[in-house]
């Protein structure tokens, strides 16, 4: 800090007081002003150093042009949808949250919709306020004994689980992500999707929305429960498809319901009719909702954006990792590199990871790569777990998910100066990909398995296996067009022992999941997965 000068931060949504306590005991001028609009934000925020957000402020590239003098925004909380990352890393602000303040708290909620639902508690309670007394109507259920099972077993599940456990109930979980020892060590058995619904009597969703799982439950999976097993989601909008658990809900194919997060917020009954149903129940997206978990997520960020301002120390940043500007000056296109390969290799695997080997060659092994391994890390665990992953909490989630890092370093490197060999090994398959960087700041994927190739591994893209023969781009080229997707770039790499060739495209926007199921009817394509990079 400037002798004599007093940065500024502006708070412009709700916060727990302690926040503005705890920066203005750091010496920093606060000021706390939420309820401002976007146009308010706009004039003023040229005057701060740091912005901290929960989620009604929006960090749009227009908003950050006008921010001349920001270094860092902090949410406090997990998400960042409303936050435009990569323009804010354009601009060289940090990017902070605070991804453990409110595990405990949505954790605890999931366990009160399900015993809420099990004794019928709201609906119960809206009879007796209406004047009645109808006790036969609302029986209810013990959970002792009974299975509970949790879609994706990360730090909210797992604590979902043993909280269920301490209920005395059985605690099964769908997660392909997590290996089964480390499931084994909370007490979890891992099972399939559709095993879970089969068994289950009581169902919780703790995942992320990501593509992966955008209407991951949907009406095959309510087909497959059993007719009175109940389902919670304090996950995200989105995950649950809210058309189809109306209708199983409406055919009494379920026995109830609790969301606490829905597609559309606001949520009301004349966009969502679920709210029209007696089995079902709801919260208005509560489950950070309590004075503890405001008061951890206030004092985390606050805490970490004084610690940045006054000594340029980084924690739980989302854009940047921890080194210092001599180390990021040498690996920084590494650093990038590096989580694009994470990303791809996540969105590659078959099965829980169990062990990733990364070879740094070339003159890059001379040089401080422990970045490189840890921006890998983030990218790898970002398609599953997005905002609640960071440059910080990377390597622990890998050692908790039991995750084995082998880093080696060698001078040599066949066909490029430097380059960045990573093999993922899960209970199913293994994969490697090799990069590089061309120029000072271009990365490249040079290798994939046994394909070499060229590819800019950036945005969303198309990998597609094929049959060396003639025909095959000009087709693929037809059937995306007919999709209304527009190619921006591709790159072929062929597999002489075996003809096969892969095609990688980059692409204007995903892929819709018809198109794909299109484009792997095709002749003489043998596979085809999309990507977000």
């Amino acid at each position: 800090m400037v002798e004599g000068f007093s940065m500024r931060v502006l708070i412009s949504d709700n916060l727990a007081p302690i926040g503005a306590e705890i920066l203005k005991d750091a010496g920093l001028e606060v000021d706390f002003r939420p309820g401002m609009s976007p146009d308010e934000i706009k004039a003023v925020i040229g005057d701060y150093e740091g912005l901290i957000i929960r989620s009604a402020t929006k960090v749009t590239n227009d908003l950050l042009e006008s921010a001349s003098r920001l270094q860092v925004v902090g949410r406090a909380g997990i998400g960042l949808d409303n936050v435009d990352i990569p323009a804010a890393s354009q601009k060289g602000v940090i990017v902070m949250n605070a991804p453990d303040g409110n595990a405990t708290t949505t954790a605890e909620l999931a366990v009160s919709m399900m015993m809420a639902l099990s004794r019928n508690i709201p609906q119960a309670t809206a009879s007796m306020k209406a004047g009645k007394w109808e006790k036969k109507q609302f029986m209810g259920r013990e959970l002792s004994g009974k299975t509970f099972g949790v879609i994706g077993i990360g730090r909210i599940g797992s604590i979902a689980a043993s909280r269920a456990q301490g209920l005395k109930m059985k605690t099964i979980a769908f997660d392909p992500h997590m290996p089964k020892e480390v499931a084994e060590k909370l007490g979890v058995e891992l099972v399939d999707l559709d095993e879970l619904a089969r068994r289950s009597d009581v169902i919780s969703v703790h995942v992320p929305l990501t593509k992966e799982t955008k209407n991951l439950v949907s009406t095959d999976f309510f087909n497959n429960m059993k007719a009175d097993a109940l389902f919670v989601d304090c996950a995200r909008g989105g995950v649950c498809d809210e058309a189809a658990l109306y209708e199983a809900l409406k055919a009494g194919s379920i026995g109830g319901a609790a969301l606490d997060v829905f597609s559309h917020e606001p949520t009301t009954i004349e966009n969502c009719p679920l709210l029209a149903l007696d089995s079902f129940i709801c919260t208005p997206h509560l489950g950070a909702s309590t004075s503890e978990a405001q008061e951890n997520v206030a004092v985390a960020i606050a805490e970490q954006v004084a610690d940045y301002l006054n000594k340029g120390t980084v924690t739980n940043a989302v854009n940047v990792p921890s080194v210092s500007d001599d180390v990021l000056a040498q690996v920084g296109p590494y650093i990038t590199l590096g989580e694009m390969l994470g990303t791809m290799h996540m969105q590659l695997a078959n099965g829980g990871i169990q062990e990733v080997n990364i070879e740094y060659g070339g003159s890059l092994a001379e040089l401080n790569t422990s970045s490189i391994t840890v921006a890998f890390l983030k990218g790898m665990f970002t398609p599953i777990l997005k905002d609640a992953v960071n440059y910080v909490n990377a390597p622990i989630i890998a050692r908790d998910r039991g995750i084995k890092i082998v880093e080696s370093h060698t001078d040599l490197s066949s066909d490029f100066i430097n380059t960045l060999s990573i093999k993922v090994i899960t209970d199913e398959t293994e994969n490697v990909l090799v990069g590089t960087v061309f120029g000072k700041h271009e990365p490249r994927l040079v290798r994939l398995n046994n394909f070499r190739l060229e590819a800019l591994p950036s945005g969303p893209m198309l990998l597609v296996y094929n049959n060396d023969v003639p025909g095959v781009i000009g087709a693929l080229g037809t059937e995306l067009g007919k999709g209304g997707v527009n190619i921006s770039r591709m790159t072929v790499g062929r597999e002489e022992a075996s003809r096969q060739n892969i095609i990688f495209l980059g692409t204007d926007q995903l892929i819709p999941q018809d198109v794909l199921e299109k484009v792997r009817a095709l002749e003489n394509i043998n596979g085809a997965q999309s990507f977000d990079l």
